[in-house]
């Protein structure tokens, strides 16, 4: 068993109107870059202790610092990722 459930697939094509292999290589491209921003900001929550717009976070020496563009490339081709910051 993959990731994801026979039905979710069948959701995810028909959400994405997937009809071709080209329409399932960028909807994959698209969903590779969301992971790694996801797990990006996953990270950052960690690292700070604590999630975005949490009201601990005000009392914490470090915090966010906006987002740095990157472009990422893998198999799917290139995409351009934000990379968030913190201040230390």
């Amino acid at each position: 068993m993959g990731l994801w459930t026979k039905e979710q697939l069948r959701q995810f094509i028909r959400e994405n109107k997937l009809v071709s292999a080209m329409d399932a290589q960028s909807a994959l491209k698209e969903l590779f870059a969301e992971t790694i921003q996801e797990m990006l900001v996953a990270e950052m929550d960690t690292h700070l202790g604590y999630n975005k717009h949490e009201i601990k976070g005000k009392a914490n020496a470090n915090s966010r610092n906006g987002k740095s563009k990157k472009i990422v490339r893998s198999e799917y081709g290139e995409q351009e990722i934000e990379i968030p910051r913190d201040r230390l």
